[in-house]
């Protein structure tokens, strides 16, 4: 079974370095940055390539961070006859605009070089993040019909809200909460999250 793992904004394919030495298993890990190829640095194009990416026949598990999370909801709400397993972390499936509008604040204010590890420069993470406000995937939750997991950091505030309401009404779904771990928890606590998803795959 291929497995994909998407990572998050301001994160790189590396990001899941350490997760996958802990889940000792391959995985594809895309470089969302690189899937644009020359293309504006807007959601729908990233979804775009990322489905073209992806493989259009047979069955795959996906997994996603944050940024990540969003892109794999999005292609399992769409595709829910290609994705076997689904797991969330750290995602939001409606956009919280306020908190955005803050993020996107700070943001502008962070010099360049602050955007030099992200994958992205700072004019493209921001036109990314700015073209993410008005996702809602609120009515199309029920029709994601694999086993998913959705994963939240026990400091993660800002996303635990979403991460039960997700467990909540996506038909087969379930939560786990990562002791200590903030919201990047491929990087706080990547071996508890490799066994959490050993344990629901």
């Amino acid at each position: 079974m291929n497995r994909y793992l998407l990572h998050g904004l301001g994160q790189t394919p590396e990001s899941w370095n350490k997760t996958l030495a802990a889940l000792g298993a391959p995985a594809d890990c895309p470089d969302l940055r690189g899937l644009l190829s020359g293309k504006s640095a807007l959601y729908p194009e990233l979804y775009k390539a990322l489905c073209e990416y992806l493989p259009a026949d047979g069955k795959f598990s996906l997994c996603g961070l944050s940024l990540g999370g969003i892109l794999a909801l999005n292609y399992a709400a769409d595709f829910p006859s290609r994705v076997h397993s689904l797991v969330l972390i750290g995602a939001q499936y409606v956009m919280p605009k306020a908190l955005l509008k803050i993020q996107n604040a700070v943001f502008r204010f962070m010099p360049q070089k602050a955007f030099a590890d992200t994958g992205f420069d700072k004019p493209d993470f921001l036109m990314l993040a700015n073209s993410m406000t008005d996702l809602d995937f609120t009515n199309r939750l029920g029709g994601i019909s694999c086993p998913t997991l959705v994963i939240c950091g026990e400091k993660d505030r800002a996303n635990m809200k979403a991460a039960k309401n997700l467990a909540r009404l996506i038909p087969n779904a379930e939560l786990k909460t990562v002791p200590k771990s903030g919201h990047e928890i491929n990087i706080d606590a990547p071996e508890a999250l490799a066994q959490l998803i050993k344990e629901f795959i």
